[in-house]
């Protein structure tokens, strides 16, 4: 009898697992396999995004306590577990000099302490995969930044009995994989299918960005999983967050019909595998699914 898939996201803010690789997600668990999402932070400093709710007081009241709603309502959709690390959010610095980051916040715990529950629930809820994002967070946001390196951390010593001792019975993951969903490539396809309809594209300034070298150089994507059937259930998870998605936004851009005709996948950067795949892939648990018996 096989054993169960289990597949962990791991993820900075409540929205993150909406916008990068929600799709495949919801694909996964309507194949049988136990899909965890991992919040690492509340988004506490988050801002209201949505130009139709900002201003609203209703809204803006308890907005990390909405954002705890919204999370609920987007794991929903897409049919997965979620586990609050319970990190609370950096915040995104702006200014000349940067300022620094608010005391106590994710970005600024040391990384053992930051790892130790990631690497707890790693142990309990035994992954066979891990994603997350690059060592650039996907992009250069602090919390996004740290997610990697405690997600590296907990891929690494989840299966030390040496490392963390008081956090559970060692478990080893297979497989872990950064998100590559914003590739030059895909939003360059997006950009021209709408220019070829006759409508206006929201890329373009993105890559321009890109063509001047304002942005990093592409990931290289060695694993590609198609999504065509469950793209809506990706929107549905994005618009249940309401504040920080704006349903009239460029997410919303290119017709799910047109995408799963330019660009049918969700696709990711395969960075650590204790098993055997041929590159490129098109299944996150290539190599492993005739290891997952019983």
């Amino acid at each position: 009898m096989a054993e169960q898939l289990r597949l962990m996201a791991v993820h900075a803010h409540p929205d993150d697992e909406s916008s990068k690789g929600a799709a495949t997600l919801a694909r996964y668990v309507d194949e049988g396999v136990d899909v965890l999402v991992v919040s690492c932070t509340g988004g506490e400093r988050g801002d209201v995004l949505n130009p139709k709710l900002q201003g609203d007081p209703e809204v803006e009241r308890d907005l990390p306590e909405l954002r705890r709603k919204e999370m609920a309502n987007a794991a929903a959709a897409l049919g997965v577990r979620h586990h609050w690390l319970g990190f609370v959010d950096s915040g995104l610095p702006e200014g000349d000099p940067l300022p620094p980051l608010p005391e106590g916040c994710f970005a600024l715990q040391p990384l053992e302490v930051a790892s130790a529950p990631l690497v707890r629930l790693v142990r309990e809820f035994r992954p066979h995969v891990i994603t997350t994002y690059n060592e650039l967070g996907g992009y250069p946001h602090p919390d996004h930044i740290m997610t990697h390196k405690v997600s590296v951390e907990a891929f690494e010593s989840a299966g030390d009995p040496t490392r963390y001792p008081d956090s559970g019975e060692p478990w080893t993951p297979l497989k872990l994989y950064y998100d590559v969903g914003f590739s030059y490539g895909r939003m360059m396809a997006f950009h021209e299918a709408l220019l070829a309809q006759g409508k206006e594209s929201p890329f373009a300034e993105w890559l321009k960005a890109r063509d001047e070298g304002n942005r990093p150089p592409d990931r290289k994507i060695t694993t590609q999983v198609n999504i065509v059937g469950w793209m809506e259930r990706r929107d549905q998870a994005l618009r249940s967050h309401a504040t920080q998605i704006d349903p009239d936004g460029w997410f919303f851009a290119i017709p799910n019909d047109v995408q799963a005709e330019v660009w049918p996948t969700d696709d990711f950067e395969l960075a650590r595998s204790l098993v055997e795949s041929e590159l490129p892939e098109d299944d996150l648990f290539a190599g492993i699914r005739d290891r997952a018996k019983v």
